[in-house]
């Protein structure tokens, strides 16, 4: 139980950040390279918490919500900027480059180290929990692309602004503390 529900305290932030992605656009690409790049964060970053230890865990600590944070806010105003940019905007799904999910999933998961260690100080079996916090934020970020794909159609051309604002929101929650 206690498991389950830190699974879900660490998927909300992918939730919250797919819906910003969802915003442009969804198609089986997007969707498979959401689910990759986000579970294998999710599961590795814990793994790699344990395995480095209290040192570097704590140390990390409460940083790693600044930074992560602070990165997430980076790629939204990235975002943004590109969107602006851009002419004559993106195809559904390539809205978000892979280089750019990609940071924005280990951004997502820096916290994820500091309880890595926690849960290894705890006894619980770090495999189980790689994977159990790997498929809840799995399916939460599914969710997530779903409720943005649908709103976006409502905001079509103002999609991929919504989007890099929701992803400069949730940063800044997650820097303070709310997420």
């Amino acid at each position: 139980m206690q498991l389950a529900l830190v699974a879900v305290a660490l998927g909300l932030s992918n939730f919250a950040a797919s819906i910003g992605i969802g915003l442009a656009g969804v198609d089986s690409g997007l969707r498979f390279k959401v689910v990759l790049t986000f579970g294998f964060f999710e599961a590795v970053m814990p793994v790699i918490g344990l395995l480095v230890g209290n040192r570097v865990a704590n140390g990390i600590g409460s940083a790693g919500a600044y930074i992560g944070g602070a990165v997430l806010v980076a790629v939204g105003v990235y975002n943004l900027v590109q969107a602006r940019r851009a002419s004559g905007g993106h195809p559904v799904g390539d809205a978000m480059p892979l280089r750019t999910l990609i940071v924005t999933g280990a951004a997502l998961s820096l916290d994820n180290l500091a309880v890595g260690f926690g849960l290894g100080a705890e006894s619980v079996p770090i495999l189980l929990a790689a994977v159990v916090i790997a498929c809840v934020s799995v399916a939460m970020s599914l969710v997530g692309l779903e409720l943005g794909s649908r709103f976006g159609r409502v905001v079509e051309h103002r999609a991929q602004d919504a989007g890099s604002l929701v992803l400069i929101v949730v940063g800044v929650a997650i820097a303070s503390g709310a997420l």
